[in-house]
């Protein structure tokens, strides 16, 4: 049995250069630079090599609340409390072009994946979409009740997703300007959402310190995350699908394993609360900014691709029925609460350790991250472990027995975690009843 041994993230560069609450991040496809925005009516571009020179845009006449690079990585977008939108060309010059978006604060910005439209959402209530290189206005959506916070384009260009001060995620579908879903289980603001890689899920994050992961294709609750003490402000899947990063109120920043459903570490960095963060293109950095004016670059330093093969492995070895085919999030299991309501996955911190900061961009204090091994692994490491030191007493002739002996402990750890995953797979049974019998009674009483 094979585990894959993840690196702890690391710090990579200290941008100090706002002169207010940092609002969003977001990496050139190349990653070269990095833009972010912030409650000083500025932009920032940072060169992302050593010794290379800030540049300052100017131009908004208030906050700017979301900035985003075109995927060609020639623009960045930008929104405004000043309720404009400009298209900005990333060089020393800094020109920009700008255009009255709304009637209200523009939350956010997003351009298709194939640069060609813009999707912006306003406390005017609208999100609306725009012709990038004519910047002209498409069409408006408009059915949500309060502030939109946010609104993302699907990779494929398709679908669109918003979240609003109504509580609720809508998911409209660009060719027919409808509203295809609603989906109302947040308890609170749903002040970000974003699509997985695939465009089968979408992730939104709550004003109620939670975190959700629904299937769009079934419109259905995949995974629930209460492991924020403060509300969630912002999230960002990994290129990889596998993994999802949140910034929240309470300073943290989360890396949530989406195939494991659990909590992967907690990275205590920001003084007050960390209002953004976003992977770059390809995931092995992510950037996080916060009340404290900074703007911190982290390399990621794990394999996704290598750990989603070693799950994988250790799933089939241990007969574990995934979910469906095709689905990303394809070992998920649900869990129930006390009182019996869907949780889907409730990710544990189990342990922690403290993380190295690099290069010449120290924080002054240092940061902190835990660490949650799954339950199996852990024991699997104080069996090796106690192994290691019993083998400096025994001889060669007694190894081959002490061998035979750890294989035996294995075999009974994996028939444990057997018989946990069966377990879990009659509590999901039980939920998919409840949930059918919830439906019915919901359309009889609808009838």
């Amino acid at each position: 049995m094979a585990f894959a041994c993840l690196e702890d993230p690391t710090l990579e560069r200290h941008f100090k250069g706002h002169r207010d609450a940092v609002t969003s991040v977001d990496f050139s496809l190349n990653k070269k630079q990095l833009v972010s925005g912030s409650m000083d009516s500025c932009l920032m571009i940072w060169s992302m090599k050593p010794q290379m020179r800030a540049y300052r845009f100017v131009g908004h006449k208030d906050a700017v609340m979301s900035v985003h690079f075109s995927p060609s990585g020639h623009l960045i977008a930008s929104g405004s409390r000043d309720k404009t939108v400009r298209l900005w060309v990333p060089s020393v010059k800094g020109e920009s072009t700008a255009f009255k978006a709304h009637t209200g604060t523009v939350r956010s910005v997003h351009f298709s994946n194939d640069g060609q439209s813009l999707v912006t959402a306003s406390d005017d209530k609208t999100v609306k979409v725009w012709s990038v290189h004519r910047q002209k206005f498409l069409f408006s959506l408009s059915q949500h009740i309060n502030w939109v916070r946010c609104a993302k384009f699907s990779p494929d260009g398709r679908l669109i997703v918003s979240s609003s001060d109504d509580k609720t995620v809508k998911l409209w579908d660009k060719a027919s300007r409808e509203c295809v879903h609603s989906f109302c289980e947040h308890g609170g603001f749903v002040p970000h959402v974003d699509f997985h890689p695939s465009g089968t899920c979408i992730a939104a994050a709550g004003t109620d310190n939670t975190v959700k992961v629904w299937d769009v294709r079934m419109n259905r609750l995949l995974q629930h995350y209460q492991v924020h003490s403060a509300a969630v402000n912002c999230l960002s899947f990994h290129s990889s699908g596998n993994y999802l990063i949140t910034a929240s109120n309470d300073s943290t920043l989360k890396i949530l394993d989406l195939l494991e459903g659990r909590l992967l570490y907690t990275l205590h960095s920001h003084q007050g609360p960390a209002t953004c963060v976003s992977f770059s293109r390809t995931g092995d950095f992510f950037a996080s900014g916060g009340f404290d004016e900074q703007v911190m670059v982290w390399k990621t330093n794990f394999d996704a691709a290598d750990y989603g093969d070693v799950l994988k492995t250790r799933k089939q070895s241990m007969n574990v029925n995934g979910a469906e085919s095709g689905d990303p999030l394809r070992t998920r299991k649900p869990s129930m609460n006390m009182n019996g309501a869907f949780n889907g996955m409730k990710a544990i911190d189990t342990g922690s350790s403290e993380l190295q900061q690099a290069g010449p961009y120290r924080q002054e204090k240092q940061s902190e991250m835990d660490f949650g091994e799954v339950p199996d692994r852990q024991r699997i490491q104080e069996t090796t472990e106690s192994v290691r030191r019993h083998q400096e007493q025994i001889d060669e002739a007694s190894l081959a027995s002490t061998l035979q002996h750890i294989v035996g402990q294995l075999d009974v750890l994996t028939q444990t975690v057997s018989i946990l995953e069966q377990r879990l797979t009659l509590t999901e049974d039980k939920l998919k009843e409840c949930l059918e019998n919830q439906q019915k009674i919901a359309q009889s009483k609808s009838s």
